[in-house]
């Protein structure tokens, strides 16, 4: 995952989740504040499912 961050903190549960849904290039080809938007968002997730369906929720956006 070392390839995408450049050196920028990815939650562990949303890095695993963008991988479930093969959408790590999608995220890391957004803006770097609509990237932060998503990690900040991913603070308040309580579960897996929770943050499977975040990511879901993004890449359905897309």
């Amino acid at each position: 995952m070392k390839k995408y961050t450049n050196g920028a903190e990815l939650p562990v549960g949303l890095g695993l989740a963008l991988e479930q849904y093969n959408a790590m290039d999608y995220f890391f080809a957004l803006p770097a504040q609509a990237q932060q938007q998503i990690i900040d968002r991913t603070h308040t997730i309580q579960s897996k499912n929770e943050m499977l369906a975040y990511v879901e929720s993004i890449v359905a956006a897309k």
